[in-house]
């Protein structure tokens, strides 16, 4: 997956480095050696077909054995696309790669399971790739255990999108459908924030059978942090998903809503994301065993001063912004990640 790259800005932020950097963090932690590893595996066709249409399936798939040229005048068609040698596998990886470790957690085999894929797949629609996005990962592997394998007595599945951005893709897939409760909290501001338009709005609900089982929270201003995602989900999101009680949680786990990323400019810590992953998994998922029984006693545990340093670098240049713009602050520590504010 790291062959699928910008070939005219190596400085995109879907870049390669992407997954390399969660992985080599991964390994350092000595997280890896708690997890079972798994081989990336391509999609077939057929389930790829469960959301989206041959002419788009075809589109990816013969993309990177198109002459240069002819990449390019396809690429211009569409929205916040790239496309070289290595879309194709990538893509057919990303989504194989999705389907089948969410198949291992609803076979059993798996308590839970991280897909570390790329390219990403929210934005990607029926029939249109976009926002970095080739196939709907999430979108089919959902289809895929609710409509290929229903001997797995998967009946409900919920989607929480925290991508900073508009799961707008995966809305419309289950749009009409009452067996996915399809969750996103993202920055929308009146439509104007990508993908722009009004499909991220908090009126969107769904149609038919599936109205009440989509809901959007959309922010509409930067600068959002971990009080605001855990009112959220405190509030709306663990209520409404008790009552909608799923066999399986998905998460389009989407990072740009982390305090120092360019492009999302909101202020979610890593604590805040644990607290997130801990109300989804602890609070929704009573079937879950912990996953402190199924850790061994002994574990290595590294820490990485040059990370931290770095979000502490970061932290005080966005502050002295923020109080010489009267914004709130957030003030972190070395010993642990904490959250507290104070008016200007």
């Amino acid at each position: 997956m790291c062959k699928h790259s910008c070939t005219d800005d190596n400085r995109h932020p879907e870049s390669p480095n992407r997954i390399r950097a969660i992985w080599k963090k991964l390994q350092y932690s000595g997280v890896t050696n708690r997890c079972l590893i798994l081989n990336a595996k391509e999609a077939r066709d057929k389930d790829i077909e469960l959301v989206h249409t041959k002419g788009h399936i075809n589109l990816i798939k013969q993309i990177s054995s198109e002459k240069f040229s002819r990449r390019k005048r396809t690429l211009e068609e569409f929205n916040s696309i790239y496309f070289n040698e290595g879309s194709s596998e990538a893509a057919y990886l990303a989504a194989g790669s999705v389907i089948e470790v969410a198949e291992k957690v609803a076979e059993g085999e798996l308590d839970s399971a991280f897909a570390i894929v790329r390219p990403p797949g929210h934005h990607a629609e029926e029939d249109e790739p976009m926002g970095f996005c080739l196939f709907n990962n999430v979108g089919i592997a959902t289809s895929y255990l609710l409509d290929e394998r229903v001997d797995l007595g998967i009946k409900k599945i919920l989607i929480v999108d925290w991508d900073v951005h508009h799961g707008n893709g995966t809305q419309k897939m289950f749009w009409k459908d009452p067996r996915v409760l399809f969750f996103s909290v993202h920055r929308h501001e009146s439509g104007s924030f990508y993908p722009d338009g009004e499909d991220g709005s908090h009126v969107m609900i769904g149609e038919g059978p599936g109205a009440g089982y989509n809901i959007n929270v959309p922010w509409e201003n930067a600068g959002c942090d971990d009080a605001d995602y855990l009112a959220v989900w405190d509030n709306i999101l663990v209520p409404i998903a008790k009552e909608f009680c799923p066999d399986l949680i998905m998460i389009s786990a989407g990072f740009d809503a982390a305090i120092g990323d360019p492009l999302g400019e909101c202020c979610v810590t890593p604590y805040g994301y644990s607290m997130m992953l801990h109300k989804v998994r602890d609070e929704l998922s009573a079937f879950w065993p912990t996953l402190a029984e199924k850790l061994p006693k002994k574990v290595t545990m590294k820490r990485n001063p040059y990370i931290q340093e770095a979000m502490l670098v970061q932290t005080r240049s966005q502050c002295k912004q923020e109080v010489s713009s009267g914004r709130k602050i957030v003030r972190w520590t070395t010993k642990h990640f904490s959250n507290t504010t104070g008016e200007q």
